[in-house]
């Protein structure tokens, strides 16, 4: 991967993890239209390290949140610590089928795009659903945030939008839509941090030498997508309460079928 392929892969990746049309499915997209050469596990260690860009933008942008949660959460009874405890029992389902299934996982970022063109029709259907629905504005109990947890789990396959599926699902459970992004968007960012630490062998044991770019692709596709993340998180966060994401289904359905069709006729 050269450096221009980089930057691109990290700007793709920085405005589609916030906005729902899928950071993965579009990066596979992306490295097979680019001739990207990387094997399956390069191309997951890659795929991490820029959804770990986007987890960092994540933390700058609810810097304050974060702050409260962990300040109030040895405080007794509190929103902040009901909600620092729906995240954990979020993380349960993405953090089993992570640590159990993640041979099985590397496997689909090897250029399956029948598989990616599949799961964007998948998520351009649940946005039409979520953008029809009414913000009844209820609580977010621990039950609701482990069934957002499944759905989180099951947009590990790329294709499926990580945001558009958690954001979806809270909306359509009645969650208010504002806390909906808020806890979607600060749910994955433990997920994100674990699995950096997972691979941190792999990470460090890759060469520095003048013959390999392989280092040098990781830390600039990490750049372009925390910068490009920093806005599109800003501007996701105004959507989702505005209730406009009919044009991102739209989106995802028109290049889901196109992907389909394309994979049909080569």
């Amino acid at each position: 991967m050269n450096f221009i392929e980089a930057i691109f892969l990290g700007i793709v990746q920085g405005l589609t993890e916030f906005l729902p049309v899928s950071s993965s499915g579009h990066l596979e997209l992306s490295k097979v239209l680019l001739g990207s050469e990387l094997d399956a596990s390069a191309s997951m260690m890659f795929t991490v390290t820029v959804h770990a860009a986007t987890a960092l933008a994540t933390m700058v942008i609810f810097r304050e949140d974060i702050k409260n949660i962990i300040t109030n959460f040895f405080k007794g009874d509190n929103e902040d610590r009901k909600f620092s405890f729906a995240i954990i029992i979020s993380m349960i389902p993405a953090a089993i089928v992570g640590v159990f299934f993640n041979d099985a996982i590397e496997l689909l970022f090897s250029g399956n795009l029948t598989l990616v063109g599949s799961m964007l029709l998948i998520t351009g259907i649940l946005l039409l659903l979520t953008d029809k629905a009414e913000n009844r504005k209820l609580e977010l109990t621990y039950f609701k945030a482990f069934i957002v947890g499944l759905s989180q789990a099951i947009a590990i396959l790329p294709g499926i939008s990580r945001s558009g599926a958690t954001i979806s699902t809270s909306v359509l459970l009645g969650i208010d839509r504002e806390k909906a992004a808020r806890f979607s968007f600060l749910m994955v960012v433990p997920l994100i941090l674990g699995k950096m630490i997972l691979d941190i062998d792999d990470i460090l044991s890759m060469p520095i030498s003048s013959g390999s770019n392989e280092l040098s692709a990781l830390i600039i596709g990490f750049c372009s997508a925390f910068l490009t993340g920093l806005w599109a998180c800003k501007l996701m966060i105004k959507l989702v309460k505005r209730a406009r994401l009919k044009g991102f289904a739209t989106y995802c359905i028109f290049i889901g079928g196109l992907t389909i069709v394309w994979m049909i006729t080569i």
